[in-house]
């Protein structure tokens, strides 16, 4: 399971799913869904993602499951 920390970042840089969603290019509805984790991004999503925040991905998503 894909654990992000978009949410505490997003707070952190007082961003709203909104104005974030543009930033990178996605729906407001597809940054609600990363941070719910109902949805897994694509490698350039969460790069773009991680380069808003000024953080490498891992500091973002972290990949928690069966190995």
């Amino acid at each position: 399971m894909l654990k992000t920390r978009i949410r505490e970042y997003r707070l952190k840089f007082d961003m709203n799913q909104q104005t974030l969603a543009k930033l990178v290019g996605v729906r407001r509805e597809t940054i609600g869904h990363l941070e719910r984790g109902n949805y897994n991004p694509s490698l350039k999503l969460a790069w773009d993602i991680a380069k808003i925040f000024h953080v490498p991905i891992e500091e973002i998503f972290d990949y928690e499951g069966d190995e």
